[in-house]
């Protein structure tokens, strides 16, 4: 198969790409500039997602394109590159690409669902990177429903790994080690994440399996209780669980000043991750494409405890 990826460079997709490679697929991987360190077994196509022209070379006889190409972080850019840049590849794939698979996000539900989510859940984006992503989804269904384009959209929930850029769990691991991690509010909360390798077998799934129609979405999540995560980490610690339980209202109000604070650590969305009530659900790539985790939360947890120490 010939494989094209934006994004290859970044945490999913480099993984994603050496996926590929063993099994046999010519793989090409879009990036902006000459690569320092050449990805073993992939080609790199040297271009730009605001720049059509540089597209053609990635996308031209392809059977599976993945579109993880993202801007994450500044504001300034995500309309750019998250829509206008889908856009623009979607215009350069026509009549080239077999399939696409498009790398969305759970994000686009809201940041603090009310309640359990699935496919059929309206989305309500609330913050710059959710709308842009939910407006990259929009182009790809409408490509999908004209038939212009066959594919599918997939919505991790939280990506976790050894080497995901993102902090945040890091840092959590090292409040739990320090003592200084304290639950939040009633019992109950929920945990949503997703351990890298089992991304990349849904990537894979969705890029490779039949389909039962065109333009389906398909969310893929683990799930936990807050309090079975913290023991996860604990446990591989070698630590003591927490015990203590803060009123909600109290920290939320402390946390009102982090929100203004940069160095302050606790802010009003660090809250929200720790009382969350929701789970995503995944019965559908499970039932649809045969979808089951290899990693499971207490695996991939301890590794990268392990990887922290």
């Amino acid at each position: 198969m010939i494989i094209a990826i934006t994004g290859g460079t970044g945490f999913i997709g480099r993984h994603l790409i050496a996926r590929h490679v063993a099994r046999g697929d010519e793989v090409r991987y879009l990036t902006r500039h000459t690569p320092e360190k050449v990805i073993a077994g992939a080609t790199a196509v040297i271009g730009d997602l605001s720049v059509i022209d540089s597209l053609l070379p990635l996308v031209r006889g392809v059977d599976v394109l993945y579109h993880c190409a993202a801007e994450l972080n500044d504001v300034t850019k995500m309309r750019d590159t998250n829509v206008v840049g889908t856009h623009l590849l979607l215009t350069a794939a026509n009549g080239q690409v077999k399939r696409w698979v498009q790398l969305s996000s759970t994000g686009v539900y809201g940041s603090k669902p009310t309640q359990d989510v699935n496919e059929n859940t309206p989305i309500n984006p609330m913050n710059a990177y959710e709308i842009s992503k939910a407006a990259a989804d929009e182009l790809v269904y409408t490509a999908m429903n004209e038939q212009r384009l066959h594919g599918v959209v997939l919505r991790p929930s939280n990506v976790y790994g050894v080497d995901m850029p993102n902090q945040s769990l890091f840092q959590l691991v090292n409040m739990i080690k320090r003592g200084l991690f304290f639950f939040i509010g009633g019992r109950g909360s929920m945990v949503n994440y997703i351990h890298l390798d089992n991304v990349i077998d849904a990537l894979i799934l969705c890029g490779t399996a039949t389909l039962p129609a065109n333009g389906r979405t398909y969310i893929v999540s683990d799930c936990c209780t807050l309090k079975e995560f913290v023991a996860i980490i604990t446990t591989a610690l070698g630590v003591p669980c927490p015990k203590k339980r803060l009123p909600e209202t109290l920290v939320r109000l402390v946390a009102c000043l982090g929100d203004y604070l940069p160095r302050f650590p606790l802010r009003s969305s660090r809250v929200d991750a720790l009382t969350y009530r929701h789970i995503y659900q995944t019965n559908k790539i499970e039932s649809e494409l045969g979808y089951r985790h290899t990693i499971s939360m207490s695996a991939g947890l301890s590794e990268l405890v392990r990887y922290a120490k």
